[in-house]
């Protein structure tokens, strides 16, 4: 069995472009976990001796994602133009990493085009690592949406497979499970799941199909809010608790 692993472990790393996938992911990660935790560390006053923000002497805020945005696009064009070898392919791709994972832990800046990195309005920006970080991983391990690598047979068993999965994923993100539908994508039985399980109180399929005031409703409420609580704890445990309104 351990033979196995490490058969397996070295194919996975012989290969390059996995291997520089393998790489931006690991530093996408550590650098939106060492910017969340210095972002935490210089709002707690337990912690005065940490740098502050990069202010200029006007006073203007320079967001870390403006080094993330630039990080990323001086790698990118470099790694475009020069296509290197191992292992500058690989220094690029943990210099693009380090840079999404500066931009994406302020994706809330984004789409709201003001300062929110403390509201509760600046969750989506964990939501967007999470996503990226699943998705991300399911490519680097090899996985194809639909699947299609593994199917076999004909063109007409191809396309009921994909269409199939289409549906299941379809139904999770009506039932208020997008992450479940984008990882059926992927992983069909994740989405079959998503699918066939109670839906969200407040998705497009519970408002359509439960009764305001019936069991199903009535359950939904109960079982999602236990889930709101624990994503909430989850969420401060990472990001922080956001600002009172």
């Amino acid at each position: 069995m351990q033979d196995l692993n490490f058969e397996i472990t070295q194919h996975f790393l012989d290969d390059r472009g996995q291997r520089a996938g393998f790489i931006l992911l690991g530093c996408f990660l550590g650098a939106f976990l060492f910017i969340r935790t210095s972002a935490r560390m210089i709002r707690s006053p337990k912690f005065a001796w940490w740098p502050g923000s990069v202010k200029t002497k006007s006073g203007l805020h320079l967001h870390h994602l403006v080094w993330g945005i630039c990080l990323m696009m001086s790698s990118g064009f470099l790694n475009f133009v020069l296509k290197p070898g191992s292992p500058w392919s690989e220094v690029l791709a943990a210099a693009f990493g380090i840079g999404a994972g500066l931009t994406l832990d302020e994706f809330a800046l984004w789409v709201r085009l003001e300062d929110v990195y403390w509201s509760q309005e600046g969750r989506i920006s964990l939501d967007a690592v999470v996503v990226a970080t699943l998705l991300g991983g399911m490519i680097v391990l090899g996985l194809a949406p639909f699947d299609l690598s593994s199917q076999g047979g004909s063109i007409g068993s191809l396309v009921v497979a994909v269409l199939i999965d289409i549906v299941l994923s379809a139904l999770a993100i009506l039932k208020g499970k997008p992450l479940l539908g984008l990882i059926g994508i992927f992983v069909p039985p994740v989405s079959l799941v998503g699918a066939i399980r109670l839906a969200s109180p407040t998705s497009p399929w519970a408002r359509r199909r439960y009764a305001p005031d019936g069991r199903k409703m009535a359950e939904s409420r109960s079982r999602f809010a236990r889930m709101r609580k624990r994503r909430r704890w989850l969420s401060d445990a990472i990001g922080g608790t956001p600002s009172a309104q």
